[in-house]
């Protein structure tokens, strides 16, 4: 009994302190489902272009036009269209942070919107970092690790003396009797399920988890590889040419992104989307030196540290595009279960909390 009291005290003061902004990261991930494609729909204009050949130099006339607007010390992340009718973007980080849309028939901006502008990009934002930037991404993982201690007291508290009546619902029996089992059964049936897009989550938003992670495994986190410049004035190679030469490393595989960091001494880095690949945006990465165009190291997907590694089936798990449609469903539903069990315990410790009706 002592032990079930302890369990009991963590589970409530835990949900007390941290279940609703559990609650609100829950319903934002869910939402977000939904709001992607509906986001693309409602602005096509910014995500689609009539068919046509991309012009040669596209990604060179991108880069000129965003150092020539943001300046050196701005950094850009590239996603050449993958499919034709569609715009390229750039993600920019620097005096301004956003998005712009390009025609890669001319390279001519189609339109831009701020980091947190538009219904998605807000509630992303939100649902990611809690509009904290790097702040918040820590507080997330402290949410996951609530969430954690919230199933395992859960499960005790629910464990059966008689498993016949475990998965009983008395929802004849008033509302608070309906609410409370509803919230326990539901806890115990789904919460593992649940657990699985808590943990990922805080996976991804919080990269010492994924140190540790290869840590643990005995071997050094791979860096990006230096750049030595002999002569500072020397031309940069055009990025069309840098790509190219990426792609031909690995048989013409996809591009994913291109990823321009601020300052001049440091490599270009071209993400490639090999078939065996399960994330969707492609881990293989092709650093290249920006003046010589020489390929300073090429890492394949599978052949990463175990922490950055495990981000290949991380990633479309917690978003459903490992499983299509299914599991982006899944998630969603999971999302909504975990807002229910958080919302239905706090309803039965606020009517166990009010004082009973003297008639």
């Amino acid at each position: 009994m002592t032990m079930r009291r302890f369990w009991l005290k963590l589970h409530r003061w835990t949900a007390l302190a941290l279940g609703l902004p559990l609650v609100v990261v829950a319903l934002l991930g869910a939402s977000l489902i939904v709001l992607k494609p509906l986001d693309r729909w409602l602005n096509a204009d910014l995500f689609s272009v009539p068919a046509g050949p991309s012009v040669p130099d596209l990604l060179e006339r991108t880069r000129s036009q965003l150092r020539a607007e943001f300046g050196p010390d701005a950094s850009f992340v590239l996603r050449p269209p993958r499919q034709a009718g569609e715009s390229l973007r750039a993600t920019v980080r620097g005096p301004w942070d956003g998005f712009i849309y390009l025609d890669p028939r001319d390279a001519r901006e189609l339109g831009r919107r701020g980091e947190r502008e538009g219904a998605f990009n807000f509630v992303f934002e939100l649902h990611s970092s809690l509009l904290m930037n790097d702040t918040g991404k820590p507080l997330l993982a402290v949410l996951a690790l609530a969430y954690l201690v919230l199933l395992v007291g859960g499960l005790v508290l629910w464990w059966p003396k008689r498993w016949k009546q475990a998965f009983a619902l008395a929802l004849d029996r008033g509302m608070l009797r309906g609410l409370f089992d509803l919230h326990r059964t539901g806890g115990a049936v789904l919460g593992l399920l649940i657990a699985v897009p808590v943990a990922t989550g805080a996976y991804m938003a919080w990269k010492p988890l994924g140190q540790t992670l290869t840590s643990l495994s005995g071997q050094a986190p791979l860096a990006p590889p230096k750049v030595k410049f002999t002569d500072l004035a020397f031309p940069l190679k055009s990025l069309d040419v840098l790509v190219a030469t990426a792609v031909a490393r690995f048989d013409g595989a996809p591009v994913g992104y291109i990823a321009l960091p601020a300052g001049a001494a440091k490599p270009v880095r071209v993400r490639l989307m090999l078939a065996d690949d399960p994330h969707p945006n492609g881990l293989t990465s092709v650093w290249m030196h920006p003046q010589t165009g020489a390929v300073l190291r090429a890492d394949r997907w599978n052949e990463l540290d175990p922490g950055a590694r495990a981000n290949s089936v991380i990633y479309p798990l917690h978003t459903g595009e490992l499983g299509g449609i299914p599991l982006e469903t899944l998630n969603a539903l999971l999302g909504l279960t975990l807002a229910t069990l958080g919302t239905t315990g706090l309803w039965v410790w606020w009517l166990r909390r009010r004082p009973p009706v003297v008639r």
